[in-house]
This record gives C-alpha cells, sequence and structure tokens, in this order.
C-alpha cells in the first residue's frame, strides 16, 4: 500500500513541475541552416550574453507595458512563485531582484522557454544550481507568456 501511495505521489509531482508534450517550437533552428549537434553541444559555442534558444534580440518599450506586466504576474503566480522570490533572496530558486539588470533582455528569454541547454552551458547558471540544488524544470511557458514574466520582472526593478 506505501508503495502505491509513494507511486501516485511521485506521478503527481512530475506533472505538476511541468512536463510538456513535445511541440514545434521545441525542435526550433536558427535561421541560416542546421544546427550540428557538435555545435549545439560544444560550450565554447555558447553566448553567455544571448544565452541558448530562439531569441536574438528581444525589443522592450522605453516604458514598462502593464498589461503585459500583468499577465505575466498572473503566469508567474502560477509557474514561478513557487520556487523564486520577487526579492534578491533565494527559495528553492534564486530570487528575481534585479535580474533585468544582470542579464539581458534575450537571455531572460531564452533561459524561460529553453532552460536546459542554458543549464548545461552557461557557468553562471551552473554555479548558481550549485547552490539552489535544483535544476530549474521547464514549464513549458510559450513565448507571450515569457515575454509578459520579463515585463513583470522589469517592473520588479523599478520600470515605470
Amino acid at each position: 500500500m506505501n508503495k502505491s501511495i509513494l507511486l501516485v505521489l511521485s506521478l503527481a509531482l512530475a506533472v505538476a513541475c511541468g512536463k510538456k508534450e513535445a511541440s514545434a517550437e521545441d525542435n526550433y533552428q536558427p535561421a541560416g541552416g542546421e544546427a550540428t549537434t557538435e555545435a549545439a553541444a560544444d560550450p565554447a559555442s555558447y553566448d553567455p550574453k544571448r544565452g541558448e534558444g530562439k531569441y536574438d534580440t528581444v525589443e522592450l518599450g522605453a516604458t514598462l507595458d502593464q498589461a503585459m506586466a500583468s499577465k505575466g504576474e498572473e503566469v508567474a503566480g502560477v509557474k514561478c512563485t513557487s520556487c523564486h522570490k520577487m526579492t534578491d533572496e533565494k527559495l528553492v530558486g534564486p530570487g528575481w531582484k534585479g535580474v533585468t539588470e544582470r542579464r539581458t533582455p534575450q537571455w531572460i528569454m531564452n533561459f524561460i522557454t529553453n532552460p536546459d541547454p542554458m543549464i548545461d552551458k552557461d557557468p553562471e547558471v551552473q554555479a548558481q544550481l550549485e547552490i539552489c540544488l535544483v535544476r530549474m524544470p521547464n514549464q513549458g511557458i510559450s513565448d507571450d507568456e515569457a515575454r509578459g514574466i520579463l515585463e513583470y520582472m522589469r517592473k520588479n526593478d523599478g520600470v515605470k
């Protein structure tokens, strides 16, 4: 009986941690040809200012998009704030205070939507993993949701 309960709890935890079915977005290839396995696996090809993913640039407004920030806050409330505080204090993962000052918008968007390759390649993320001891799960966050979360992070960092 105890084994059955543990199995059910383990499955529930796996589902709650945001596993998603594969989609066309998961097979993203950058413009200009197919990525080779060697290049994708080579940490030397990693750009720490941009991260790993489809975002080369992210255009931000000079002022905060309040509607987008509100939507981002809703998504973050469901998928992010159980592990991240809005202060600089660590919960499970690092706090978000100041993240938009430390990281480029494209890095943030790439990490939110594509955490696994970045965890494997980014030395600063790997150092953070040694502190937090838990890999950020892929929450299956859409591009629009990620952009809203980025705007919410900007709001948290004082952008008006």
